[in-house]
């Protein structure tokens, strides 16, 4: 693997993570909660690397040097900067590749010092730096990187470092800043930062990212939680260039501009120097904004944002858009999410065996959904009890249907109905249950004897929703005999959803040894991809 890069690879990792952030920029979109919840910063990101990867990909083959490519990323992202979090993007390149910009090739050692100057920079740029935000992504990568700079370092495994720092720092931004944590999301300028490094990884390893006619992936957005956001406090988003400045300016006279428009507003960032300054402010006062950088020379791309008026467009078009009954169903795995949104389900809460979602996750995810009413689907019998509180303690009309296992939550979505209303759906759904029996098996943990049967550690266990049924050292011989001891033999259909450490291939060799054991009995496979359980189980 590499240990070191050239200008080349550089260009190439930057026009990666590029297309990568692109390609993701609806997603960051749905994250943002700052300053409203208007969903801009996958976009302002996205338009900010652009520019910048537009800049690097002019430059020719025969004139690739790491000076070339560095001077065309800070200077195309500075130019191309929109929004709080893409001038900030720009001052995390500008720090990273000024601090490379002179070196014939890169060790992983320079890396690590780049990425050092990147949140130096950074932090430097913004007047009142703001925790749970970018620049603590940032920073805390640039604090631990250093740790995978070892003797047997590449390129490679830093990059890998760096992006599991920054998963685990990301994940806790809703503990730092209560805005995040209100709405129930991650910060959305770190999330960006992060899918830029993963492209410069995959770019590495040889992994293709192109992009297609829409430039986005269709993925699932996050429902930010617009009730609990905070009130606007300066309403115009305001940003502009300082262009031609006048000859007897000075860089005190733009340290004066800094401090005079940190007076007028918050998220202020007022960078550059002699030959061109880029501000960005929140406030209700842009004329002043303007009048003072007008002082110092021309103004270009001046552009002022009604934060009040998109935070009542958007408040308005989810009013037209709320519906009389919505679904909360808790599963893990992508396979399970896939199919509950399928069916019908609004919002997954991420939970189940060994991650037991809270009463707030419940809250956060009922006041997410936006419908009159609620339908849980807890999909645990360790789940139900919080659900309930949490039933108890919403301003919505909710109902938790008692389902034990994600199994009788698919059960219950194949009677929902969205024609009809709460206790309609919510009787239909309950005696869908009575229609289905469901069984799981895992891997015991311990040594243990329950409902007559004695159980070792590593043996392979059948469950019902009620009791364990059987044990096994081989998995295939326990799942056949957990179906008959299911009643496999009076049913019709089985579905078997099979978990994340199960392939494809293993599950279908699996169905012609149930199908040898039961000929008449139906078998449907469908990937679950659930952690803890091999296989679960639903017979009707």
């Amino acid at each position: 693997m590499l240990r070191t890069i050239d200008a080349a690879i550089l260009r190439d990792m930057f026009v990666g993570g590029c297309r990568n952030l692109t390609l993701h920029k609806a997603y960051v979109d749905s994250l943002n909660v700052f300053p409203v919840p208007d969903g801009d910063t996958g976009t302002n990101m996205s338009m900010t690397v652009k520019t910048a990867m537009a800049a690097v990909e002019a430059i020719p083959d025969s004139g690739v040097s790491m000076t070339a490519v560095a001077d065309a990323i800070i200077a195309g992202s500075l130019k191309g900067a929109r929004g709080n979090s893409g001038v900030i993007t720009s001052q995390i390149f500008k720090g990273f590749f000024e601090a490379v910009r002179n070196k014939d090739s890169l060790s992983v050692k320079d890396l690590i010092g780049a990425f050092k100057n990147a949140a130096k920079v950074a932090y430097g740029a913004v007047a009142k730096p703001k925790e749970g935000t970018i620049l603590t992504v940032i920073r805390v990568i640039s604090e631990e990187c250093g740790a995978f700079g070892g003797r047997n370092a590449t390129v490679k495994s830093l990059l890998e470092g760096v992006l599991s720092v920054g998963e685990n720092i990301l994940a806790k931004t809703p503990e730092m800043l209560p805005v995040l944590k209100k709405a129930g999301v991650v910060d959305a300028g770190g999330q960006g930062l992060l899918y830029m490094l993963d492209g410069w990884r995959k770019v590495l390893v040889g992994e293709e990212i192109t992009l297609d006619e829409e430039e986005t992936k269709t993925e699932e957005v996050v429902e930010a939680d617009l009730d609990e956001l905070e009130d606007i406090k300066f309403a115009y988003c305001t940003e502009f260039f300082v262009t031609n400045l006048h000859p007897y300016v000075t860089m005190a006279d733009i340290d004066r501009l800094k401090d005079r428009l940190d007076k007028l507003g918050d998220s202020l960032i007022c960078i550059g120097d002699l030959n061109l300054v880029k501000v960005h402010v929140h406030t209700n006062t842009p004329g002043k904004a303007l009048q003072y950088a007008l002082e110092l020379g021309e103004l270009d791309k001046v552009k002022i944002e009604n934060m009040l008026q998109q935070n009542r467009e958007l408040r308005a078009k989810l009013e037209a858009e709320r519906k009389p009954l919505g679904i909360v169903a808790v599963a893990s795995g992508d396979g399970y999410a896939k199919m509950f949104r399928e069916l019908g389900v609004d919002y997954i809460v991420v939970g189940g065996q060994t991650m037991n979602p809270s009463v707030d996750d419940f809250m956060s995810a009922i006041r997410r959904v936006n419908a009159d009413s609620i339908i849980i689907l807890p999909n645990n019998k360790n789940v139900i009890l919080a659900a309930q509180q949490a039933n108890e303690l919403a301003e919505k009309t909710c109902v938790v249907l008692p389902t034990v296992n994600v199994c009788s939550g698919l059960a219950c979505m194949a009677a929902y109905d969205p024609r009809e209303g709460i206790e309609v759906n919510a009787e239909n759904m309950q005696q869908a249950l009575a229609d289905y029996t469901c069984g799981t098996v895992t891997t015991a943990v311990r040594n243990t004897t329950l409902d007559g049967l004695k159980v070792r550690e590593g043996n392979f266990i059948g469950l019902s929703d009620k009791k364990l049924l059987v044990k096994g050292s081989d998995l295939n011989s326990t799942v056949v005999e957990l179906v008959g001891a299911l009643g496999g033999a009076d049913k019709d259909v089985l579905s078997l959803y099979y978990g994340k450490d199960v392939s494809e291939r293993e599950c279908l060799a699996l169905c012609e040894k149930i199908e040898d054991a039961f000929p008449e009995l139906e078998i449907m496979t469908f990937p679950g991809g659930q952690p803890h359980y091999w296989y679960d189980l639903l017979l009707e």
